[in-house]
Order: C-alpha cells, then sequence, then structure tokens
C-alpha cells in the first residue's frame, strides 16, 4: 500500500518550514494572473491562503466574508479586480513583501 500525502498539506508543511516559499507561491499566482491563467493562479493563492493567513483572518482584513472569499478563489471562482486586489494585498501585507515589477519586452 503507497502512502500519499494530500497536496495542500504538504504545501501547510512547506510554508511552514520554508517562508521563501510562500514568497514565491504568491509570485508565482500573481505572475499567472497576469500573464492570463487565472485558473491556475486562483488555485495556487487558495492553497496560499489555507497555508498562511486563513480564510477567517483574511475576511477580517478585506472586510469581505469568509464563504464568499472561499468562493471567488474556488475553481469556478470569478473575482472582480477589486476583491483580487485585496486579496493579494492582504496575503502580501501578511508576508511582509513587496511586488517588483518589471516588463519584459517579447520578441
Amino acid at each position: 500500500m503507497t502512502l500519499t500525502r494530500d497536496f495542500k498539506d504538504t504545501v501547510v508543511a512547506r510554508v511552514a518550514h520554508d517562508p521563501e516559499f510562500a514568497k514565491a507561491l504568491l509570485d508565482e499566482a500573481a505572475t499567472l494572473f497576469l500573464s492570463g491563467e487565472p485558473d491556475t493562479a486562483r488555485l495556487i493563492l487558495r492553497d496560499l491562503v489555507n497555508a498562511t493567513v486563513g480564510f477567517e483572518q483574511l475576511a477580517e482584513l478585506t472586510r469581505k466574508p469568509s464563504k464568499s472569499l472561499h468562493r471567488m478563489l474556488s475553481p469556478k471562482g470569478n473575482p472582480s479586480m477589486d476583491n483580487l486586489a485585496a486579496i493579494f494585498d492582504a496575503v502580501r501585507v501578511w508576508l511582509k513583501v513587496g511586488f517588483d515589477v518589471r516588463v519584459v519586452e517579447v520578441a
């Protein structure tokens, strides 16, 4: 019998032991959103929220109901730009990081 570990549990454990991993997940979620891959970005952001701030605390920080935040970051979620910005800002503040945006020209 093969023992497996749930992916979400793996993310929580890795974030607990490696704060840089949490920052990398936030960076990846932002990059995916800006690159036109919102479905994957929402799922990464959801796992990051679960592993760090949690949805109840996120609700307080964003002044949005926890249940609404869960829906926004679900596979079929469709958060507005205002809500998405509030979520990113709350997680960014929680992780104590800033965003450094650079424009890269694509040939």
